[in-house]
């Protein structure tokens, strides 16, 4: 069973989420709700939850300045927010989940599965600091990216990331001064994911950093040689794109 607590400042909120765990999400088990961030601080001191459910906008603080003065924590969250923004994607950036309202069924069932797993690894308190850590910078972009290993996650500075390559449905990433780090995710949602001012996909199978293109060698579509070594054909239907991103067109 999975002790959770609902903290949103919209008690109707509440009240669906409530009723849409009872029917869809039984081994989620609500241990109470707030509807602002000091009184959500207070109840999850009180209830030491497994997982919070957790808006961003509330009165008396959002939900980053209720994690803020609860780390380090011993529970998964789930954001919930009614607005797809520059926070969101430092939430992604961390390797933390969130449901936009209104919430889909379907994925918040998903949401709570990735949360019953990642229970087990307790490892929330690194991806939480990161999470911080990248909206307190906004100015300088999303500075880290939780990247999944055997251990848990590798935070790595997204500047030196080399490229990505896809080959079986994975993700590897080639890291400058670093070992490479395979992902189970595919490549697709790292392309939506990663900024696309300094990446580029030039290829079905690569994304690749263009701070770290050494060389571009002609040719039908022309090929990519970067500061690792590696050699990488350009799709023909890209080269325009890639050329006018080097302002060559």
């Amino acid at each position: 069973m999975i002790r959770a607590l609902l903290i949103d400042d919209e008690p109707k909120n509440n009240r669906i989420l409530k009723l849409m765990l009872e029917e869809f999400c039984p081994q989620v088990q609500i241990e109470g709700q707030a509807d602002n961030a000091e009184e959500g601080v207070t109840l999850i001191r009180e209830t030491e939850p497994d997982l919070v459910f957790l808006d961003i906008e509330m009165p008396y603080g959002s939900g980053f300045d209720l994690l803020d003065k609860l780390k380090p924590v011993g529970f998964e969250i789930i954001f919930i927010t009614a607005f797809n923004n520059y926070s969101l994607k430092a939430i992604k950036y961390s390797a933390l989940d969130y449901l936009l309202k209104p919430v889909n069924i379907d994925e918040l069932i998903a949401a709570v599965a990735k949360a019953s797993d990642k229970l087990a690894s307790r490892n929330i308190n690194a991806r939480i600091e990161n999470l911080l850590h990248n909206l307190k910078r906004p100015q300088q972009g999303l500075q880290k990216i939780a990247l999944p290993s055997k251990e848990g996650y590798v935070f790595v500075s997204v500047t030196d990331i080399i490229r990505c390559e896809s080959k079986s449905g994975y993700t590897t990433f080639f890291i400058k001064d670093m070992e490479k780090i395979v992902s189970s995710k595919n490549i697709k949602e790292y392309e939506q994911l990663l900024t696309d001012d300094i990446f580029f996909r030039i290829h079905n199978s690569h994304i690749v950093n263009l701070n770290h293109v050494k060389k571009y060698h002609r040719g039908r579509g022309g090929y990519l040689e970067m500061e690792d070594g590696a050699l990488i054909e350009v799709a023909t239907r890209r080269k325009d794109e890639l050329m006018a991103r080097f302002g060559l067109l």
